[in-house]
């Protein structure tokens, strides 16, 4: 019986994490899932993958001598992905866009005339992309572009340009000690419970976490996989979470307090693409976006 990519990706993800318990993490499977899938790729294969003892796992022979093969075998598959989408988006003259907090800050009225004017015929189309997907859709080769936060992961391909510079604020619940605050300094809000993005959203997950300000990790309360699932923790008093000034006045609500913090690095909204994709209608949104801000 042929193996499946989805068994590929699980055997590679442990291969990788060296552990059962992280590469279900990373996968968003359960671990007995994950075991089930891995035990039945060795029982197609006729071979043990991994060398297992109480305390950790090694790769077997077998499984070394599979990784690189199944590796390949992924990107040769999201290749394929890429290219069909990119295709059917030309077809269509539709260009998608990801997104993983609201747009807003007037880019898409600007982006759309633009696009018009340039592009007759080609229309925008909007996709919102959850934390866990760290590229904001282009690694599946769901979307064709995305208004991302940086950072985007350093292995992605991804190129970008950033189209506005905002400083970083903090989500607290009204009755918060600090709420009251005009401003508040980044040295009193670390020890509290903070909102956090999933584990694979990487670096992303880092920096909304203000990561390389902190001497101790950070207590994490809760994981929202999406910024209305953030706000929602925040006004029900599970943790705080910090956000960009222009994203304020878009999520703004009653139950919730934005405070501007001090002594953290701004954060960078950028337009990102896949590295090498040279489209009119990818340059033009880009050129559109940056002008805007």
């Amino acid at each position: 019986m042929d193996a499946h990519l989805r068994d590929l990706r699980y055997f590679t993800a442990v291969a990788e994490e060296l552990s059962f318990t992280r590469a279900a993490r990373r996968l968003h499977v359960s671990q007995p899932a994950l075991s089930k899938q891995v035990a039945q790729l060795e029982s197609a294969l006729r071979a043990r993958l991994f060398d297992r003892s109480r305390r950790a796992i090694a790769l077997s022979p077998a499984g070394s001598a599979l990784l690189p093969h199944a590796r390949e075998l992924l990107r040769m598959w999201d290749d394929a992905r890429r290219a069909v989408g990119e295709a059917e988006a030309a077809a269509q003259s539709t260009l998608t866009v990801g997104f993983q907090t609201s747009i807003g800050r007037g880019l898409i009225p600007a982006v759309t005339r633009r696009l018009a004017r340039d592009l007759p015929g080609w229309r925008l189309q909007f996709r919102q992309v959850p934390w866990t997907d760290p590229s904001a859709g282009l690694g599946a080769a769901g979307v064709d572009v995305a208004v991302a936060w940086l950072p985007v992961p350093p292995d992605a391909e991804l190129s970008w340009r950033v189209v506005t510079v905002e400083e970083r604020w903090v989500a607290l619940p009204p009755g918060h000690r600090l709420a009251r605050r005009r401003r508040v300094p980044f040295a009193a809000l670390a020890g509290e419970a903070f909102v956090a993005l999933p584990e694979s959203a990487g670096p992303l997950r880092d920096f909304w976490l203000a990561a390389e300000q902190r001497t101790a990790p950070a207590r994490i309360a809760v994981i929202a996989e999406t910024a209305d699932e953030t706000f929602e923790a925040v006004a029900s008093g599970h943790g705080v979470a910090l956000l960009a000034a222009g994203n304020v006045e878009i999520y703004q609500r009653d139950d919730v307090v934005f405070r501007p913090v001090d002594g953290l690095s701004p954060s960078r909204l950028a337009v990102v693409w896949r590295t090498g994709d040279e489209r009119d209608a990818v340059r033009v949104f880009t050129e559109a976006c940056c002008r805007c801000l």
